[in-house]
């Protein structure tokens, strides 16, 4: 709280500015609050190409394991799938699927929409921020963060849960890890085996953020350039992805999982070690884009969200996230 603080006041200093608490709300006009909060995930991911998006299916909440099955089966999916909320963040209730037991675990703690999406199994994993000014004829990448997820190698001695134990991200996961890996935490890791822990991409689960702005290129900026053109008015978001390497990154040869708009962060600021001087003048640069792009859509016609609209929007949201106990 104590590092956010100066961007609450900054934030706070752009509303009055533009006259509106919400004015981000126009930084992506296709996108609920432009991707604050309350957008929906499926609804976004539609807005890109086929080619770009893995195969995914919406489940209106509540639905049975049965008609989850045939779901699966009539998109041509097999296991494991990735199950995540349609409204969510940060990892929340994002799982791997391998069997109807896993689809019947879910069920007993989702309670809200959420999409079924085909598993890409990749070796790069990346969040791409890309900004582009209305007023501008081009956009460009401003910051990449390359995701090593979690994992231990073996040594022919030691348990998966003594691996898990002797590495501190691993074990600051435990509470997680024991459940997903319980059938083999007593087994001996063969000697040079990795074994990936979590499968997930996020800080929060463990994976690892490297900075990966060495890697900005023209040819990127203009991949995804046309990648936010086809979207049609998308201006200042992440695209969180995996892709073969990263000379098909710099082409735009991708699998979207995910678009997150204007709440998503430059993740790159979180590799380890990273300046926090330098983190706070990235951060306030990416709120001042925010504040630039969303005041131009609204110099062109695009309204900002009335404060009642978004807390109704924020009600709904907050209500999408909760799970069973």
């Amino acid at each position: 709280m104590v590092v956010q603080f100066p961007f609450f006041l900054y934030w706070l200093w752009l509303s009055l500015r533009a006259k509106s608490f919400l004015f981000f709300s126009a930084s992506n006009p296709r996108i609920t609050l432009g991707g604050m909060f309350g957008e929906s995930k499926y609804e976004v991911l539609m807005q890109l190409p086929e080619r770009l998006r893995p195969k995914t299916i919406f489940v209106e909440f509540p639905v049975t394991v049965d008609e989850l099955i045939n779901k699966i089966k009539l998109a041509g999916l097999d296991f494991p799938v990735i199950f995540k909320p349609d409204f969510g963040e940060r990892g929340f209730m994002v799982k791997r699927i391998f069997s109807r037991n896993d689809i019947e675990h879910y069920l007993r703690k989702m309670k809200s929409n959420f999409l079924i999406q085909e598993l890409i199994e990749l070796p790069v994993e990346c969040g791409v921020f890309f900004t582009r000014f209305p007023n501008e004829d081009k956009g460009k990448v401003t910051s990449v963060v390359l995701k090593e997820m979690l994992d231990v190698v073996g040594d022919g001695v030691s348990t998966l849960q003594e691996l898990i134990f002797a590495k501190e991200r691993a074990k600051l996961q435990w509470t997680i890890l024991k459940e997903v890996h319980q059938d083999r935490l007593t087994q001996i890791v063969k000697e040079g085996e990795r074994v990936e822990l979590n499968s997930i991409g996020n800080h929060c689960l463990g994976t690892k953020f490297l900075n990966g702005n060495h890697i900005i290129s023209a040819t990127m900026s203009e991949s995804f350039d046309r990648i936010s053109k086809e979207m049609r008015q998308f201006y200042f978001g992440r695209f969180d992805l995996k892709c073969a390497s990263l000379e098909d990154l710099s082409k735009g040869n991708v699998k979207i999982l995910e678009v997150n708009g204007c709440g998503a962060e430059p993740a790159h600021i979180y590799q380890p070690g990273f300046s926090l001087w330098e983190a706070y003048s990235v951060l306030f640069t990416h709120w001042n884009n925010l504040y630039q792009i969303s005041l131009q859509n609204r110099q062109r016609g695009v309204p900002y969200t009335s404060f009642r609209e978004g807390r109704n929007i924020y009600q709904k949201y907050r209500a999408a996230m909760q799970i069973k106990s």
